[in-house]
């Protein structure tokens, strides 16, 4: 971009388009959600995954209780490495978890040292604290449920109740998984899960993809097959993105038993748990996390290919990492084709003027005085009836802006209030709410119709300026091309999903939950909360999209003033002195081979950014695994994956993909916005 924008050509909206491609890039996530009741071994699988290296467990996995908050565990980078805690207590204020993200005082902040595992150990373990609290606190705190006397916890023999001390935990540490971008979302148990709805409306149906574990001894139980049907969705769109691990496979390994006997038992429960759950058989894994983590610790290979652990890690490396990489890999190639097509376009247009210019000084060749001075009235009256037709620009511009206006207003914070006005109101008067499911209906009925609204009046735009650029191109000799149609069906797709995360709250069978009014305003809150984000990435993507078209007309507008500008000044040095005419003509000529030699290097940056973004980034994410590689090395004493790291070398870390796109500007600034 610096070499680009130092020659002035590429505009606003390209340049806004790669800025946001490379913060994409630095900071999109791929979260991974571990679901499962309790003591199915999700922390155990976690540190198998990703914390072997350090000998030893580090998520609290030992009998009995473990993870008891929802824990997310990614890396970002300048946080440094570190253990973020927000407080039960802050269910019983109105801000959504998201809003809580960006209240830093709110968390308590554990440094975390990476070359003491004993203190990262330590400080993992407040994961699963627990606070005792009296039964009408647990009731407000959304852990005591009088309709659902099965699911709270037992008083003690003072009337307390055992509920979570902590609400959320953030996990910032650099593997190089999690530096790639992987987030794993570590949930808690049925009871937990149900307690927070922003929990299941919001962050497990937008993961990218769900770990669903299970014990391979028991199978699916009734409470496995209740998360799954109300929490994973298993019979939704997203069944793809679903994984079920059979975890514990270690439960069946018999001395009485012969291993094909064993495996044979493998095999059968998998086939149950794929028909139980209605998912594809190769989307159910067997494995065991305790033998595999025991097997890393000890670097013992024939233990490690026994748990069957690398079967997860590759799915891991290559189908979610992989899928990530593949759609910033198109996003990369569109972004860079956009780039290339508009300078390609802008040094066409300048080149074309430099000809014209070549062929308008060499027909003075030979002339005398009279014809010079036409020569320049000619060029101002061009340039004054050009003046004269920018009213028709202006014009464009201006309907344009209205539509426009219209398209934002149905976008809008405001508009959006409006539409789920009726469900807020059914979903927060006192008592039962029955009518709930029929206004939750019409909302989103609403919601939709209000997106195909907007979709249509995006394309009469599109439609309005691509007839008005064919004009201008007409009348101008400009290069005008409309930007594609903007398509609003993945906003669409993101509302569909909601309703169906929803849905759970709103039948008959909830009816006694959502007459708790704690319970339905979290439930309002997490909704508004989501709702108000696609709108919001709605209005950026229509914004930039208004851009594209409006900033090449800027563009061009300028380039033909600028042309105008360089036209009289070259008869005016003409008419000054005789012999500054073959010399013009010659500067025009060296101008025109720098744009040849400027359309050269255009091609060769924007190749060499699309061959570094064409890398192999899924196998590199597998190798940031512990697979072969990890394998062949369990023998030697060598560091598994996740080697502790000092401070000052984790400040100088970076996301591989940004390094490898940073390549390509190798002789240039290091940056995707300096190629």
């Amino acid at each position: 971009m610096a070499w680009m924008t130092e020659h002035e050509l590429v505009n606003t909206a390209v340049e806004e388009r790669l800025k946001r491609l490379e913060e994409r890039m630095r900071t999109d996530k791929v979260m991974v959600a571990f679901v499962a009741e309790f003591s199915r071994g999700k922390s155990e699988l976690i540190n198998a995954l990703f914390f072997a290296d350090f000998g030893r467990r580090m998520m609290p996995a030992s009998a009995g209780r473990t993870t008891m908050c929802p824990t997310e565990i990614g890396y970002e980078m300048g946080q440094g490495t570190s253990l973020r805690l927000l407080p039960i207590t802050t269910r019983l204020q109105p801000q959504t978890l998201l809003e809580w993200r960006g209240a830093h005082e709110q968390w308590l902040r554990i440094d975390l040292d990476v070359n003491n595992p004993a203190q990262l150990a330590t400080a993992l373990q407040k994961v699963s604290e627990i606070s005792r609290v009296t039964v009408e606190l647990a009731r407000s705190l959304g852990f005591w449920h009088d309709d659902q006397p099965h699911h709270n916890p037992t008083p003690g023999p003072d009337g307390l109740v055992e509920v979570p001390q902590w609400r959320h935990a953030l996990i910032n540490i650099a593997h190089p998984l999690l530096r790639q971008g992987l987030v794993i979302l570590d949930t808690p148990g049925l009871n937990a899960i149900g307690a927070e709805p922003e929990l299941t409306v919001s962050l497990i149906p937008q993961a990218d993809a769900v770990v669903f574990l299970l014990a391979a001894d028991t199978g699916v139980t009734q409470s496995d097959l209740a998360i799954w049907q109300d929490h994973v969705g298993g019979n939704g769109p997203q069944t793809a993105s679903r994984l079920v691990v059979l975890n514990k496979i270690d439960t069946l390994w018999d001395g009485l038993s012969s291993p094909a006997q064993v495996q044979a038992q493998i095999d059968r429960q998998c086939h149950d748990a794929a028909q139980t759950l209605g998912v594809p058989l190769d989307k159910v894994l067997a494995v065991s996390a305790q033998k595999g983590l025991v097997a890393k610790v000890n670097h013992d290979a024939a233990l490690l290919a026994a748990s069957c652990l690398f079967t997860l890690e590759h799915a891991l490396a290559h189908d979610i990492i992989g899928q990530r990489q593949t759609i910033l890999r198109n996003a990369l190639v569109l972004a860079v084709d956009e780039l290339r097509l508009e300078a390609s376009r802008m040094i066409h247009i300048r080149r074309r003027d430099l000809s014209e210019q070549a062929m308008e000084l060499k027909g003075l060749e030979g002339k005398n005085a009279a014809v010079v001075r036409h020569m320049k009235a000619r060029i101002d009256q061009e340039r004054a009836e050009f003046e004269v037709g920018g009213t028709k620009i202006q014009a464009i511009k201006s309907v344009h802006m209205r539509l426009l206006r219209d398209v934002f207003r149905m976008l809008s914070g405001k508009t959006l209030n409006e539409e789920v006005a009726q469900l807020n109101a059914a979903l927060t008067h006192s008592g039962l709410k029955f009518g709930v499911k029929k206004a939750y209906a019409q909302t989103f009925e609403r919601l939709r119709l209000g997106l195909g609204k907007a979709q249509a009046a995006s394309t009469e735009i599109h439609t309005m300026l691509a007839a008005s650029f064919r004009q201008l191109n007409a009348d101008f000799g400009f290069s005008l091309q409309a930007p594609p149609d903007l398509s609003l069906a993945r906003y669409e797709a993101d509302l569909a999903l909601v309703e169906r995360s929803h849905n759970q709250y709103v039948g008959l069978g909830s009816a006694l939950k959502l007459a708790q009014a704690d319970t339905a305003n979290r439930l309002v809150r997490a909704l508004k909360s989501r709702l108000r984000i696609i709108y919001e990435s709605a209005l950026s993507e229509l914004e930039l999209w208004s851009k594209s078209a409006t900033s090449q007309l800027d563009a061009q507008l300028l380039e033909r003033r600028r042309n105008f500008s360089r036209r009289m000044e070259s008869i005016e040095r003409v008419q000054q002195a005789t012999g500054t005419l073959s010399e013009r003509i010659a500067e025009i000529e060296t101008a025109q081979q720098a744009m040849l030699a400027q359309d050269e290097k255009l091609q060769a940056l924007t190749n060499e950014l699309l061959q570094a973004g064409s890398g192999s980034y899924s196998d590199d994410a597998e190798e940031a695994i512990t697979t072969p590689a990890a394998i062949e090395s369990v023998s030697s004493p060598q560091p598994l994956p996740l080697t502790p790291i000092s401070s000052s070398s984790e400040q100088g870390a970076n996301i591989k993909l940004d390094i490898e796109l940073n390549a390509a500007s190798r002789h240039e600034p290091t940056s995707l916005t300096a190629a």
